[in-house]
């Protein structure tokens, strides 16, 4: 009786010490370890957080997996990735914005039409709600946005000192509805076309997390561009590959693109967009605009005979009003990525041997 006695006032002495922490846990308004322990606390989280900003019919049903009838579709895609960036908030955008942005525009170059994304969150003990609540606001807009919704997720929540502030993993289904988008279809005389000015997204959030105090214009591009590519793939005739070029840049896109078609291409460095604000960041941390990320471009190669089409489709959306012709595709079969520079000379481009900003996404 004596110990039973005991178990009984260890367990009601535990039970209270768990219910003041969770109390205090609320009232600072925090995420807490028990809110990824898929109890009480978790139907809390995701009924007072997370549905209320991402839920739609079929999220709503909390199934472990959502259903999507596909018989009728063809080429199905699927891709996945995950988000780290530091800080989670910067110029621009978000984690959830990047997070939803990079997953969609990952199907979207593949010439597949986005049809949902499944979300993964891991919250370190002690993230601010509010914080998550934004993250989750962020990722509702994009959805909106796109017109993609978030069908199924998962979240956990890890001790402080186990994680830092907020990990999202995104995985996205898309319908392939026209030709297939292979590095096998670039041949020579193909043209290379960028939607925008490069570099802004990884110099946004590299000024963000080491020069806090300092104001810049320099703001992510991070933008879903599944609607704009839509267009183009059905209105213009001649579109062979695109790729969006995030970890890497513009560089490493290329020099993929040389090195898998086998074909010499070749850039005009004068012709590359980039933002006077962005050039003088890069210059100042001593880095290349072409190897920096972008969360909101894509590099497309089309027919030379639909160059202008292209163009002028582009122009007329929102995230492509400044896209380009940066460059061709020639015939010597030699798998190189040149770069013509503005002072008349030629540097050949390469992949970055490492990550030089890490964390970028």
């Amino acid at each position: 009786m004596k110990t039973n006695g005991t178990i009984a006032t260890a367990d009601r002495l535990m039970a209270e010490d768990e219910g003041q922490h969770a109390a205090a846990g609320r009232a600072r308004g925090r995420v807490m370890l028990a809110h990824g322990g898929g109890g009480q606390l978790t139907d809390e989280l995701l009924q007072t957080i997370v549905l209320p900003r991402i839920g739609n019919a079929e999220l709503c049903r909390m199934l472990d997996s959502a259903i999507l009838d596909v018989r009728e579709a063809g080429r199905v895609a699927l891709t996945i990735d995950g988000y780290v960036v530091q800080p989670w908030q910067f110029p621009g955008g978000d984690i959830g914005r990047i997070a939803m942005c990079g997953t969609i525009n990952d199907l979207a170059v593949c010439g597949a039409e986005p049809v949902g994304i499944a979300l993964g969150l891991i919250v370190t003990e002690g993230f601010p709600m509010g914080d998550l609540a934004a993250v989750l606001d962020s990722i509702h807009a994009i959805a909106s946005e796109a017109g993609v919704n978030v069908l199924t997720g998962d979240t956990k929540v890890v001790g402080c000192g186990q994680g830092d502030g907020v990990y999202v993993t995104t995985a996205g289904v898309g319908i392939c509805r026209g030709p297939a988008l292979t590095v096998e279809n670039v041949q020579p005389d193909d043209v290379l076309i960028v939607t925008g000015a490069v570099g802004d997204h990884g110099l946004a959030v590299m000024l963000a997390r080491e020069m806090p105090e300092v104001q810049s214009v320099v703001r992510s591009d991070v933008a879903p561009l599944n609607h704009m590519l839509r267009k183009l793939m059905v209105d213009v005739p001649g579109v062979v590959w695109m790729r969006d070029p995030t970890r890497s840049g513009l560089a490493g896109v290329t020099a993929d693109l040389a090195a898998q078609s086998g074909w010499h291409v070749a850039l005009d460095e004068e012709r590359i967009p980039v933002n006077v604000a962005t050039r003088h960041a890069a210059e100042m941390l001593g880095l290349d605009p072409l190897e920096v990320a972008n969360e909101g471009k894509a590099v497309i190669v089309v027919r030379p005979e639909a160059e202008e089409r292209a163009l002028a489709l582009l122009r007329d959306e929102p995230y492509g009003r400044a896209a380009v012709t940066i460059g061709r595709v020639t015939a010597p079969r030699d798998g190189v990525c040149e770069l013509h520079t503005a002072i008349g000379g030629r540097r050949i481009l390469q992949k970055p041997y490492g990550e030089q900003l890490p964390r970028i996404c």
